[in-house]
């Protein structure tokens, strides 16, 4: 689908102007394990599947939505494994500027989903299930979702402590 109709519209008032977004990453296994995989239309490059949640839509039926209008392939939802800010703002070919708060779900192709990977919209140009040692070049934003959907336990995410600025005053310290 491209840009949702509610970031054009963002955008005849806000230009070409940072917009900080919520995105989504889809990691989907198989049944052997396998990952599935989108080759992006617009920098050619293997990734996990992704986008941006229209308003109202819950991130998980996002990710679901995502993979079948890119790859065909019937998914569940299974956890959250992941949620990172990205640290650096995404410039488009067309001047838009965008940075991504990323929420990455673990996924499992339904049964039915078995040999049904194709390119199904205008974003991929290529899809494919890997299995774990079999993964193209990757960057590392998709192989650390791989990396941490891959894993049990909670969500990963990264932490730095917060301070507050500092207001000259000292500091105060409760019992």
């Amino acid at each position: 689908m491209g840009t949702p109709d509610f970031i054009r519209e963002l955008r005849v008032s806000a230009g070409h102007q940072l917009l900080y977004l919520p995105g989504v990453s889809a990691v989907v296994f198989d049944e052997q394990g396998r990952v599935l995989l989108g080759r992006r239309a617009d920098t050619g490059a293997w990734s996990v599947i992704g986008g941006i949640p229209e308003p109202g839509e819950q991130p998980a039926d996002c990710a679901v939505r995502e993979v079948f209008e890119e790859t065909n392939v019937r998914c569940t939802a299974e956890r959250v494994a992941l949620v990172a800010g990205l640290k650096k703002p995404v410039t488009y070919p067309n001047g838009d500027i965008c940075q991504y708060m990323d929420i990455t779900f673990r996924c499992r192709a339904t049964r039915e989903a078995a040999g049904v990977a194709r390119v199904n919209d205008e974003e991929s140009v290529e899809v494919g299930w890997f299995g774990p040692d079999e993964l193209p070049p990757l960057k590392d934003f998709a192989r650390l979702r791989i990396k941490q959907a891959a894993q049990e336990g909670p969500a990963w995410f990264e932490s730095q402590v917060w301070e507050p600025a500092d207001s000259g005053a000292p500091a105060e310290h409760g019992d």
